[in-house]
């Protein structure tokens, strides 16, 4: 109990920073993702001990900061989507971690122990409710499969880096990749999900599929 309510409160603050900047993409936005970029190699340094994963970590990072960027675009429109894809991802953490808390039942995968079936299955269904983002905030918006079929694969994606991520914890045998951030453990522990889901978003977006 005690770590959910620093968690809660850790989010509490850094959601909404985070937030202001994505919205104002000024000197706080990029001294961010410097932040990001920096702590996140340092616990790849630290931590893990397989030269060739380090690399590909060290790529992954590289290539999830440049895909905020892009996806961030530099108008009101991009800013909505790129905060549907934060919301696709967040309200997939939690409606997973509440569900399956809830509902419990069998593991989703030995590498992340607090994943279960059920869980996933309330992440699937409550991070569709994020296509609301876009009715709020863009005219005429009207929803289409292909919106949907984009949600439904982020889901997919951020599900599958937070299982990666408790791999490359597993295998280096950590319970998490640093404690910088009371409650959630490092900045890897944060973005794990996010970090496919922008690359992949950013891959849709050079492919012109949206």
């Amino acid at each position: 109990m005690k770590n959910f309510f620093l968690r809660l409160i850790s989010s509490l603050v850094i959601a909404p920073l985070f937030l202001y900047a994505l919205h104002e993409r000024g000197y706080l936005f990029y001294s961010i993702l410097l932040l990001i970029l920096i702590f996140s190699f340092y616990e790849i340094f630290k931590n893990v001990k397989q030269i060739k994963l380090c690399f590909f970590l060290y790529s992954l990072i590289i290539f999830f900061i440049f895909s905020l960027i892009n996806v961030r675009g530099d108008n009101f429109h991009n800013f909505i989507f790129c905060l549907w894809i934060l919301f696709i991802v967040w309200s997939s953490d939690i409606s997973g971690y509440i569900v399956g808390k809830i509902f419990k039942g069998p593991k989703l995968s030995s590498y992340s122990p607090n994943k279960t079936i059920s869980g996933f299955v309330g992440s699937i269904i409550f991070s569709q409710l994020s296509v609301l983002v876009l009715f709020k905030f863009i005219n005429n918006f009207s929803i289409n499969i292909k919106i949907i079929a984009i949600q439904f694969i982020i889901c997919l994606v951020a599900i599958f880096g937070d299982i990666f991520f408790s791999y490359v914890k597993r295998i280096n045998n950590l319970k998490d990749y640093s404690n910088i951030i009371p409650g959630h453990g490092g900045v890897l522990d944060r973005i794990d999900g996010m970090i496919f889901a922008m690359i992949f978003y950013n891959f849709f977006i050079f492919s012109h599929v949206i």
